[in-house]
């Protein structure tokens, strides 16, 4: 059972920078991910990473302003998060799953294993 936390929001004005971190409990070769859910709205997926690093995917609202990272030798994955937008305000939520990092924005439903999540407030 893999235990996931998060950390790094908070409150960060329009344009500026966060980083989120996302330490598992135990070494894996589970491709990570990061979803979002602003209030009244679903989760929503925003980007996913392969076991090894090599692979990457992002939605299309956040490609070239998020970079997703891992260090393996920390258990850790990494959100980048720049240009933030006020509709960027969400809760941010790590997943992790044995499914390829190309599938999971497409099958969150069947990820096993999610965070608890962490704010990030973008104020205009």
């Amino acid at each position: 059972q893999v235990q996931l936390v998060e950390s790094g929001g908070g409150l960060v004005q329009a344009g500026g920078s966060l980083r989120l971190s996302c330490a598992a409990s135990e070494r894996s070769s589970y491709s990570m991910g990061w979803f979002r859910q602003a209030p009244g709205k679903e989760r929503e997926f925003q980007a996913a990473i392969n076991w090894s690093g090599g692979s990457t995917d992002y939605a299309d609202s956040v490609k070239g302003r998020f970079t997703i990272s891992r260090d393996n030798a920390k258990n850790t994955v990494y959100l980048q998060m720049n240009s933030l937008k006020p509709e960027d305000t969400a809760v941010y939520y790590c997943a992790a799953d044995r499914m390829s990092s190309r599938v999971m924005r497409s099958r969150q439903h069947d990820i096993n294993y999610w965070g608890k999540g962490t704010l990030v407030t973008v104020s205009s």
